[in-house]
């Protein structure tokens, strides 16, 4: 569960990126975060993964003020946590396999376990048998898949995303958000930033629309 109770997040050179902004998402749920360029979809995003923290007001993750996680807490806080990119951020020197691990060789986690679980993140977006391939042997598409599997391989609770699909083609972008659909359908809770309104249109999903860092609009499903 996520829960912003009258945030405000400031920057030091004065811009305001976030004013009084409230919200509740269930777990489990799907919702996407909409608004024009600057709205403040990614100092949300910023705020729950806790690479920023909040000026005012008070930001809940899983039942959890992220306000009381002392910054040696932070890593442990964000391995509930998996991020795609709207870029991406492969290593390009690097087998689709390494990539996927990343998480959990950073956890700590056994040889076998993680070859088990990469194969099996591989498979849930379509990319089994592609272990050994480079990055940039693969298609925009099929990069952006293995972003997700490496967000998801540590089997997340809370699934973030900013503008996953920007550089997608309007086909490529649709079957990415049907990917983060079925997520949500396993009890994942996925947080979205967009900008394409007419792509979530079709999507069952809670939507909080934002402009100036405030919210404008939105219906829960």
């Amino acid at each position: 569960m996520i829960r912003f109770d009258q945030v405000h997040k400031r920057y030091p050179n004065g811009r305001e990126a976030l004013a009084g902004v409230s919200f509740e998402i269930e777990s489990g749920k799907l919702a996407f975060l909409t608004g024009h360029s600057g709205a403040g979809k990614s100092s949300i995003l910023k705020l729950i993964a806790l690479i920023e923290r909040p000026t005012r007001g008070q930001v809940i993750v899983n039942n959890r003020n992220v306000a009381g996680i002392k910054p040696r807490g932070i890593a442990q806080f964000r391995r509930q946590i998996g991020v795609v990119f709207q870029d991406h951020k492969l290593l390009h020197d690097r087998p689709v396999m390494d990539n996927v691990a990343l998480p959990l060789i950073i956890a700590g986690t056994p040889k076998r376990e993680i070859d088990k679980r990469v194969r099996a993140a591989l498979d849930q977006v379509g990319l089994l048998g592609k272990e050994k391939s480079r990055p940039l042997e693969l298609s925009t598409g099929e990069q952006q898949r293995v972003g997700i599997a490496r967000a998801v391989v540590a089997r997340p609770a809370l699934l973030i995303a900013d503008e996953p699909t920007g550089n997608l083609d309007p086909d490529l972008a649709r079957e990415v958000m049907q990917l983060f659909k079925r997520f949500s359908e396993v009890g994942v809770t996925v947080v979205v930033a967009t900008h394409d309104v007419h792509l979530i249109e079709s999507f069952d999903a809670t939507r909080i629309v934002l402009s100036e860092g405030r919210i404008v609009g939105g219906a829960a499903a």
